[in-house]
């Protein structure tokens, strides 16, 4: 049956959950929880109850009041911010069949293996790959020549690459500067990458970057939500980037529910709004959902 928001806008996808189990908890966004809490209540929402009671049960009722129908969950291999197993996020997908949608991480820092480890993941059934290089155990910048051996793999297979390139993304702030995606994606020119959080805070950068690059996918995430650089985020969603922005919460810093009713208030036309909610996050993943087809 469709809910109210299917009918609107079809079924929506979270490109980015970190669901409250096992090593998740043990990353710092669960670890330290203050901090966490801070964040969410900055950018203008109250933590969910899932987050703070640490429930995966109250997730999934919250994205089945929100009309969430897909979470895309994201392993990780980032140093002081904590690791994720891969083992992990397979198995707390196979455990909700249908809802969650498995990314697999790899250690930059583990270069020499790491064509190797993406063929792994993607007979496991991953449908991304994600790396953090400044979170590595050696920090990386992007266009770190290391990893041109895994860009090369992932583009030659045709599997998306989710980069850390924002926020939080290495020990100082030249690990987000947007000039070394720039310089990896025009090596790259047929490798999908997404932004993780947006390359934020470089805005203008990034989004002149994505107008040079067509293979750039920004999810600005929670750091989209009433910071620096919102309006621009979402003028160039609702035009000309529309078709590679991805709708992601970024939970447990958003709630998953509030978060998504804050995002459908924003100045965007139903057409690019069922394309940013669903659709370019359903071809770049090569998801099975035929709603997302009938949009545009």
């Amino acid at each position: 049956m469709l809910t109210p928001l299917d009918k609107e806008y079809g079924p929506v996808i979270d490109f980015r959950i970190r669901p409250p189990y096992k090593d998740y908890l043990n990353t710092v966004m669960y670890s330290g929880a203050a901090r966490r809490d801070g964040i969410t209540r900055n950018i203008g929402f109250e933590p969910s109850p899932a987050a703070t009671e640490q429930s995966v049960a109250l997730l999934l009722e919250e994205m089945d009041a929100a009309g969430i129908a897909k979470g895309v969950v994201v392993g990780r291999s980032s140093g002081a911010l904590g690791s994720v197993g891969n083992d992990v996020v397979k198995e707390f997908c196979d455990l909700h069949p249908g809802r969650f949608v498995p990314v697999g991480s790899i250690d930059p820092a583990a270069w020499k293996a790491a064509p190797e480890s993406v063929d792994v993941l993607l007979s496991g059934g991953f449908k991304a790959i994600a790396i953090e290089p400044g979170g590595a155990s050696l920090p990386l910048h992007t266009d770190d020549r290391r990893l041109y051996p895994l860009y090369a793999h992932c583009e030659a297979r045709k599997v998306p690459m989710i980069i850390m390139t924002g926020g939080n993304a290495g020990p100082d702030i030249s690990y987000s500067a947007p000039e070394h995606l720039d310089r990896m994606l025009v090596d790259f020119p047929s490798l999908r990458v997404v932004s993780a959080h947006g390359n934020w805070p470089w805005v203008h950068q990034i989004l002149h970057v994505a107008l040079r690059r067509p293979n750039l996918y920004l999810s600005p995430d929670y750091l989209l939500a009433n910071m620096p650089g919102m309006d621009d985020y979402i003028r160039a969603a609702d035009s000309w980037l529309s078709d590679r922005i991805l709708y992601a919460s970024a939970f447990p810093f958003a709630p998953v529910g509030k978060y998504l009713e804050w995002f459908l208030r924003m100045p965007i036309r139903p057409d690019s709004m069922k394309r940013i909610l669903c659709r370019n996050a359903a071809e770049l993943l090569s998801l099975d959902m035929p709603v997302a087809r009938q949009f545009g």
